[in-house]
């Protein structure tokens, strides 16, 4: 595997970003990886890894950066995923903006084959993915959301409201005991999507607790869910992003 460290150019200054891809083949298909609210970790690049080791070019920003240096006022306003994580809040349009920067970086990128972009999101993220994929539907072939929060609120920029606009697959892993992401709220969601055009499986995880999948996540982790959530994320890479000139 091929790993590096990259400074992304957004519209608010430099976002450090995780890269790993094959190290023979390409160009590869692109997997934007959004990370959780805890931040960047080992545990997240190894996930990134494990992604890239199916023959993806994984890109993993640091979504957090603007809360450095001068990157402090522009970005507040987006309810992460309550008390169990104390950090500093981002706005769905901040984020798209990232991510337009994300697609930018790929576009040029030679090992990389920006006309098959998908995107996964945990926790916080699974906004994010929702948004991106509704915000650049020509660009994200598919999206999965993974004990996403805050899919559906009261906000007039709440994610489930781009669903309509999206045109890539849409996959929800759901936690029966999650009290960020309740059951009545995806309930809520699932009735949603089903009355849209969206293209998307909404699935409960029974037992399994918000943070399921993060190997590191004490009293949450669940290898059986886990290693289901990573079954049914790659079946959607590989259903969405392989055609005769992905690597």
């Amino acid at each position: 595997m091929t790993e590096s460290l990259c400074d992304i150019s957004t519209t608010e200054g430099r976002m450090k970003t995780f890269i790993t891809h094959p190290e023979q083949g390409g160009p590869f298909p692109v997997v934007l990886f959004y990370m959780d609210s805890l931040g960047i970790r080992e545990e997240l690049r190894d996930m990134a890894r494990r992604v890239a080791a199916a023959g993806y070019l994984v890109v993993l920003p640091d979504l957090h950066y603007q809360r450095t240096g001068q990157q402090t006022a522009t970005r507040e306003g987006f309810d992460v995923d309550g008390p169990l994580h104390h950090t500093p809040q981002l706005s769905i349009q901040g984020v798209m903006q990232d991510t337009a920067a994300m697609l930018s970086y790929v576009d040029a990128e030679p090992k990389a084959n920006a006309n098959l972009i998908g995107a996964v999101g945990y926790c916080m993220s699974g906004a994010f993915v929702l948004a991106a994929a509704g915000t650049f539907p020509d660009r994200i072939k598919c999206a999965a959301s993974i004990y996403g929060v805050n899919l559906l609120t009261e906000r007039a920029d709440s994610p489930h409201l781009l669903a309509g606009r999206t045109r890539g697959e849409l996959y929800f892993a759901c936690a029966e005991n999650d009290e960020y992401a309740p059951r009545k709220v995806m309930e809520q969601l699932d009735e949603y999507l089903a009355k849209s055009s969206a293209n998307y499986r909404l699935e409960w995880y029974p037992g399994a607790r918000h943070g399921f999948a993060f190997v590191e996540r004490q009293g949450a982790y669940d290898r059986v869910s886990a290693e289901r959530h990573w079954e049914r994320l790659l079946e959607l890479l590989e259903r969405n992003l392989r055609d005769d000139r992905a690597g």
